[in-house]
């Protein structure tokens, strides 16, 4: 069960810091000379990489090809896609 509640928490993570990353971009769409949007977005594109990395390092990656690594065998087809684990639990 704890596992699942540690896969749960960290993808949470990476949705959440993936999600306010986005915005501050369409923010900074408009608004490029605001330092401290810059600063923010900076701050969360670090959070949003160590939150991937936390996720993909105990449960293999998140995307298919570019993004990530493989352990051998390939973990692309292991488990479940990322978008179906919370629907399969």
């Amino acid at each position: 069960m704890r596992q699942s509640c540690d896969r749960s928490e960290l993808l949470q993570k990476v949705q959440e810091t993936s999600f306010a990353c986005v915005e501050l971009n369409l923010y900074l769409d408009t608004h490029p000379e605001d330092k401290n949007a810059i600063n923010m977005y900076n701050s969360l594109v670090c959070q949003f990489k160590q939150a991937k990395a936390a996720y993909e390092s105990k449960f293999g990656p998140l995307t298919n090809f570019g993004y990530a690594q493989s352990q051998y065998p390939w973990q692309w087809i292991c488990d479940p896609w990322p978008w179906d684990r919370e629907f399969n639990q």
